[in-house]
């Protein structure tokens, strides 16, 4: 058998399914034009990345025990094996039964030059292509291998064909230029492929050795025809002559870069040079070497780039002794120190912002399923644009911390912008540098300070923003809050934009009614409403006495507050939403034992109720019940306010006169107008009720809201004015443990109203047991606490009969 070698490079041959060298053999191109008798039968060896092809000699690992023992009989029988690629459909298994959908049709014959067992333990072949095969059926033989019987394919060899020579001749050119772009050029391959003369060698040779995928060498492998075939391989030739031209320049281009940066950094340190031998102060230059240096490393965007290096340059010209030097320094430190780049990783773990949640605060559960819910969704899409909350409650309710919570579950910075009193535009947007004193405003300041883009943001007392003529600073926040624009947020000090899609913010108010319409459609309203009594002593219990303590440096064993002292703290020294004031009943408490305990005693140990009035004074709140008159004309209201719920008493006086109505109290025109459509639905039911109308006409109303130096305002108190009226012109009492709440209308029916929860708890803590309400509010009973809800007897109304027929005294028991 006559062979032409060539030996592709000096060292050991890379495996065509890991790229490591196998140690001990040699790439061989062989251009073999005779061989072996053909066998109908072979065993089949199957490959997962491997494509040999005819004639030519390439590594093969095994990783299959069948694979192996296949080889191996082959190698003691000296016969050809076949290879053939596994489809992508599947891994090739070592099962023959699975075998037909996994594997090609079209494979290469080949002889096995050379067995090696790795240092590894891995099995390497030395295989020669002989031929191309066609599988006709594939079975398993005797031993458990895989084998099959095969129609060998013959190369067809064209002889004076101009069109293949063509074809050739390009494809050879084409070769050897991909063998010149190559990271480490082969002399020896482009040789071999310069005196190859066979077409079929020719398109084979650069399909095996010149780097094409598998699934390209497969589909070349499978065709058959010369020009076909010619064409086939140049098209994917040309594909990676584009892709290494490509990466030529790109590499190119970047040896340019750093050689003009090493050329800049030359030139600037013999700059200093000549500085310091002409005995000029260099500080300047050092300066600005300090800055370039701090502006690289935050990987400032294309366009802050460019701003700050024309303010650099400004900088290098400029004397230290200038004013405007310590403005563009401090300018370009700033942008330096900006989190352009910097985020941290969000580690959100929603059993963890779970636990976190129930740790820091009691109670709130709507609250915190909605917070989960929203750390949920942006753990399953990080890039979306998650909505802006706002939590809406009174004082003391705990908003800002369950801020501080929601950064701690998600792993993130926590910062604050406090915006109460705020009325320049400037404290959001900054000041134009070109003013003496400018500066960032306080979101890009903010956000210097938590060194990240991405932290928890919380803009606190959005309802209290003012305005005047340095601008609004609400519509300012407009873009801030705005999830579609704030991803270009400009800044007057920065002159370039921010990118605060990144940053969690999160809203925090008394009232909404403050916060502008548009502001206000930006975000997703959270209610906080204010606790329960049980809920306040668990949280005083959990919490609050434990903080006091801590700070007071006073330990449990010195002092302590029942629970009955508690009960008694809750309902006649405080009555708030939040906490605050029971904080600093505790707080008062607390330190009355660290005296003691300063003056050397052991403390005053467990804390009773009966020991609170020489602590901390006598209690300071009844309950409303004991407040309640024995005259008819007085009915109880539940009213809200911005510290939460409360109640309040509506008081009718009858004299002589000419029909007038005069309505006190501070009462705001909304609830005057209430005043009046009660009055006007009494006088048209006059006669159902059984007033005398004469007597009625003759006789000036009075009603009254105490509490005058507080404005009060709503129509939720129709039917406890039109109660009193009735109870006032019936002579017959309201029950005193009844409150109620309901706009009405001059057909007498009872309106919706808001705030049922802080209504209910204020009526449940004024120790009232019967509240009606209107029936359209039926829907918000999942809002009232269980507890409560238990203590009281709640009553849906639907008109005011309803109402009267349940608040007033049964007329036999009328006085």
């Amino acid at each position: 058998m006559s062979d032409i070698e060539h030996q592709n490079k000096p060292r050991p041959p890379a495996d065509d399914q890991t790229g490591e060298p196998v140690e001990g053999l040699s790439t061989t191109l062989v251009y073999n034009r005779q061989g072996p008798p053909r066998p109908e039968t072979l065993t089949i060896l199957p490959m997962q990345e491997t494509v040999l092809f005819p004639e030519l000699v390439m590594p093969v690992i095994l990783d299959r025990q069948a694979s192996i023992d296949g080889a191996q009989r082959a190698m003691r029988s000296e016969q050809p094996v076949g290879l053939l690629l596994g489809t992508s459909d599947g891994d090739a298994s070592d099962q023959p039964a699975r075998m037909q959908d996994q594997l090609n049709k079209v494979g290469t014959v080949a002889n096995i030059l050379r067995y090696v067992t790795g240092n590894d333990g891995r099995h390497h072949l030395v295989c020669q292509g002989v031929s191309r095969f066609e599988v006709k059926e594939l079975f398993e033989d005797d031993h458990g291998g895989l084998k099959a019987r095969v129609r060998w394919i013959d190369e067809p060899e064209p002889e004076g064909d101009k069109q293949v020579d063509a074809r050739m001749n390009n494809l050879r050119s084409r070769a050897l230029e991909a063998i010149e772009l190559m990271d480490q050029p082969s002399r020896e391959l482009a040789n071999a492929i310069q005196s190859i003369e066979s077409a079929s060698l020719l398109a084979d040779a650069t399909a095996g050795y010149l780097g094409l995928k598998p699934k390209e060498k497969q589909r070349i492998l499978e065709t058959i025809d010369l020009e076909p075939r010619l064409e086939l391989v140049q098209s994917f030739l040309d594909y990676r002559l584009e892709v290494m031209r490509l990466s030529k320049d790109i590499s190119q281009q970047t040896q340019e870069r750093l050689g003009e940066h090493q050329r800049k950094a030359m030139l600037r340190e013999q700059m200093r040079s000549i500085q310091r031998e002409l005995g000029e102060d260099d500080s300047v230059a050092e300066e600005a070497e300090r800055l370039r240096e701090a502006l690289d490393k935050a990987r400032l965007p294309e366009d802050a780039a460019e701003q700050t290096s024309r303010e650099l340059k400004r900088l290098e010209r400029m004397s230290d002794s200038s004013a405007e030097y310590s403005m563009v320094r401090t300018y370009l430190e700033l942008m330096a120190e900006l989190p352009w780049d910097k985020a941290s990783d969000d580690a959100i773990d929603i059993a963890e912002a779970r636990r976190i949640l129930d740790e820091d605060h009691f109670g709130l559960d709507k609250i915190k399923r909605r917070i989960l819910e929203h750390l949920a969704v942006h753990k399953l899409n990080p890039n979306g644009k998650a909505p802006i909350l706002c939590f809406v409650g009174p004082p003391g309710v705990g908003k800002t911390s369950l801020g501080r919570s929601i950064a701690r579950a998600m792993n993130r910075k926590f910062v604050r912008a406090a915006l109460g009193g705020v009325h320049d535009e400037s404290e959001i947007r900054g000041h134009r540098r070109t003013y003496v004193g400018a500066m960032p405003g306080s979101i890009i300041s903010q956000l210097k300070r938590a060194g990240t883009r991405n932290p928890v943001f919380m803009l606190d007392e959005m309802d209290k923003l003012g305005a005047s003529a340095h601008g609004d600073p609400a519509s300012a926040l407009l873009e801030v809050l705005d999830p579609s624009q704030n991803d270009t947020f400009n800044d007057h000090y920065l002159g370039t934009s921010f990118d605060l899609s990144k940053v969690m913010f999160i809203a925090t108010a008394n009232v909404l009614d403050t916060i502008p319409g548009p502001l206000r459609d930006r975000m997703e309203v959270i209610e906080v409403p204010g606790y329960t009594r049980e809920e306040k002593k668990q949280i005083a219990k959990r919490y609050l006495v434990d903080r006091q303590l801590e700070q007071a440096g006073v330990t449990r064993a010195q002092c302590d507050i029942s629970d009955e002292a508690l009960d008694t703290l809750i309902a006649g020294y405080t009555r708030e939403a939040g906490l605050r004031n029971l904080e600093r009943e505790i707080g008062a408490i607390v330190r009355h034992a660290a005296v003691q305990v300063a003056e050397g005693k052991s403390g005053p140990g467990t804390i009773g109720p009966d020991d609170l009035p020489a602590i901390i004074g006598a209690r300071r709140l009844d309950d409303e019940v004991a407040l309640r008159t024995s005259i008819a004309g007085v009915s109880t209201g539940l009213a809200w306010t911005p510290a939460g719920g409360d109640i309040l008493f509506v008081e009718a006086s009858r004299s002589p006169g000419a029909g007038r109505l005069t309505i006190t109290g501070q009462l705001g025109d909304v609830m005057k107008e209430s005043a009046q459509a009660a009055l006007s639905l009494v006088k048209a039911r006059a006669e159902s009720l059984g007033i005398n109308q004469e007597r009625l006409d003759k006789s000036d109303i009075h009603i009254h809201v105490p509490a005058g130096a507080i404005k009060k305002d709503g129509p939720s108190a129709g039917v406890a004015l039109y109660t009193a009226l009735v109870s006032l012109l019936t002579d017959r009492k309201v029950r005193a443990d009844v409150a109620m709440t309901g706009e009405i209308s001059l057909r007498g029916q009872v309106l919706p109203i808001g705030g049922v929860k802080e209504k209910t708890l204020a009526a449940h803590q004024a120790g009232i047991k019967t509240v009606l309400l209107p029936e359209r509010n039926r829907r918000d009973q999942d809002d009232i606490p269980n507890n409560v809800s238990e203590a009281l007897d709640v009553r849906y109304i639907t008109n005011v009969e309803d109402a009267i027929a349940i608040a007033l005294e049964p007329e036999t028991q009328a006085a």
